[in-house]
């Protein structure tokens, strides 16, 4: 999977400058305790505690190549390293002993290998900032500073120096690195995401394309065909072909190619069936009621083809020849329940006798209204309370793939 191959490279990345920086140190830690005791010539407890602690490491990174669990090695080796760094620094001059920048950078060396495991090392080591600052209350000092006066200043110049070199050279280089391949990584997954959406536009166009191919196939064939019910039957598949295309349509034509914004798809759509059936020169009166909502391609359509349904039956049937009619459609999110909606849609027509349902019926438009308030996981009802022919209809927004067949 491709996302645990990059979560692994992370690990290994993480591990290797864990290890690189761990083997550094102890190297400079032995070294630093050899020059304290033999040049410096601090004879008690530091150069001894240095010496140990990169002995001590190096036997830990050793032992990782057994085991290969980076977890404990790593605490192992925070946990010496800050132990020797507080007693170096409480013997070598305390808050005031240079040697302090060590800690923050093994705090720093664990937020980077850990994010959970270096605040709690930032934490620590504020408590022990709080107890090295106990030690210049003359009543509260346990210690003192066994670094030579005359090599004070070359002690504090050789600890800077060995932070500056592990901050820069090991944590510098290594987090510069990774922040390239970060950018690198970020930069070409832009890239591949850009070309993603081209193609999908792409697709969504030549959908379009096909459906509007479909569209003026089915015009051509009712041409040759004179007025009657194979005329009507192609007029009308030939609109839900289109309801389809304008889906398409929409997505390809603006930047966000998952959903459309379905108060303008609704306008477009209706707008079309008005002139196609009642022509240019009508009667009718559109109220549509349909705030800032977008859906997904897998509520957009089977919501199009029941909106299509709904107002073909409309103007055909409930609004009769050049009579004058209103159609209203309102589409509100359910307040009560998430992800779901309620779309009230009708007419002021004549209507239909109650006793007529989808199931007594031979009128696929009114079969498809019901069908797909099925696929959209709903119910729907009749508003007997207003004149004509009015649906309240409660659905689900579909997020995966269309699995169902009408």
């Amino acid at each position: 999977m491709p996302g645990f191959t990059i979560d692994q490279e992370r690990l290994q990345d993480k591990t290797k400058l864990f290890l690189r920086v761990s083997y550094a140190t102890s190297i400079i830690s032995i070294l630093f305790g050899a020059i304290c005791y033999f040049i410096l010539h601090v004879t008690q407890i530091i150069p001894f505690l240095l010496v140990a602690f990169g002995i001590i490491n190096l036997i830990n990174l050793q032992y990782f190549k057994v085991h290969k669990q980076i977890l404990p090695t790593f605490n192992i080796s925070s946990v010496i390293g800050l132990i020797s760094a507080f007693v170096v620094t409480l013997y070598s001059g305390g808050i005031q002993s240079s040697f302090i920048f060590m800690l923050p950078l093994i705090g720093f060396g664990g937020f980077v290998n850990s994010s959970k495991y270096g605040r709690n090392y930032f934490n620590l080591i504020y408590v022990l900032i709080c107890l090295l600052f106990t030690q210049t209350i003359p009543s509260l000092r346990v210690t003192e500073n066994v670094v030579p006066e005359e090599y004070f200043g070359t002690f504090s110049f050789l600890s800077i120096l060995i932070s500056v070199y592990l901050l820069g050279n090991t944590f510098g280089k290594s987090l510069l690195k990774t922040y390239n391949a970060l950018y690198t990584s970020k930069k070409n997954m832009a890239i591949q995401v850009h070309e993603k959406e081209n193609l999908l536009k792409e697709v969504h166009h030549r959908v379009k394309n096909n459906l509007q191919t479909v569209s003026s196939l089915l015009s051509l064939q009712s041409r040759n065909i004179e007025n009657g019910p194979m005329k009507g039957l192609l007029k009308g598949t030939q609109n839900r072909v289109i309801a389809m295309a304008m889906v398409h349509e929409m997505l390809y034509m603006r930047n966000d190619i998952s959903h459309i914004e379905y108060k303008s798809y609704v306008q477009e759509l209706s707008e079309y069936l008005i002139r196609s059936i009642k022509g240019i020169e009508n009667s009718i009166v559109l109220n549509i009621e349909i705030p800032n909502i977008k859906l997904g391609i897998d509520t957009a359509i089977p919501l199009g083809l029941l909106i299509n349904e709904a107002l073909t039956n409309a103007l055909k049937y409930g609004i009769e020849g050049d009579d004058s009619g209103e159609i209203h459609i309102k589409l509100q999110k359910d307040p009560a329940k998430q992800n779901c909606y309620i779309l009230e849609i009708g007419d002021n027509g004549k209507g239909f006798p109650d006793t007529v349902n989808y199931k007594n019926t031979k009128s696929l438009g009114l079969k498809l209204i019901h069908n797909l308030t099925r696929q959209l996981r709903g119910s729907i009802e009749r508003d007997h309370s207003k004149k004509g022919t009015n649906y309240i209809i409660q659905f689900q927004e579909i997020s995966q793939q269309l699995n169902q067949t009408l």
